[in-house]
């Protein structure tokens, strides 16, 4: 799946925003997530260097989904291009809980070193999230429903990519009424 430019946030012209190509997958036990970001080197940060830290200020992709385990929780994963990742789950935007360091630990990545070229910055990340973070011991019997983004909220070039639409005025990611089944 390519992500695309949210039609109501979108400030500029198509080819001044990165490429995002996304590959799903799960097995019994993770749920795997392949990004290939291709970006203007405007649209490129890479500051934070640790877990919980503030991701989606820097060239920055994500996966929402909704918890397995409540129908009313979803949990946001928010990774760096260097791999370092945010995430935490709740009710919404304002009722969340940050995951613990050893909740980070359970993610499994893999960082492809940014490429820089010709004004365009390439990097890719793959994750594996256990499914217990999502709540469920088997994923190969669970629906996965949410979303794709990819943002970079203090770049050159703030941007904001969506998988499926969001009907809000301003960017706003947590918007579980918008998920839709991703696998």
């Amino acid at each position: 799946m390519k992500l695309i430019p949210n039609g109501r946030w979108d400030n500029g012209d198509e080819n001044t925003l990165p490429s995002v190509v996304v590959h799903v997958l799960k097995d019994h036990h993770f749920l795997h997530v392949r990004f290939q970001v291709t970006e203007p080197d405007s649209c490129y940060a890479a500051s934070i260097d640790h877990d919980g830290g503030h991701a989606w200020e820097d060239s920055c992709v994500e996966i929402f989904v909704k918890a397995l385990d409540s129908a009313n929780e979803y949990i946001n994963f928010e990774f760096t291009s260097k791999g370092f990742c945010y995430a935490a789950r709740g009710l919404n935007r304002e009722h969340r809980k940050e995951f613990l360091q050893t909740q980070y630990s359970h993610i499994l990545r893999s960082v492809k070193a940014p490429v820089f070229e010709n004004g365009t910055v390439t990097w890719e990340l793959k994750v594996s999230i256990p499914g217990f973070l999502l709540g469920s011991r088997n994923l190969s019997v669970e629906e996965i429903y949410g979303n794709i983004y990819k943002c970079g909220d203090k770049t050159r070039r703030p941007h904001y990519l969506v998988h499926f639409p969001v009907n809000t005025d301003k960017p706003d990611f947590h918007q579980p009424r918008f998920f839709k089944k991703i696998i």
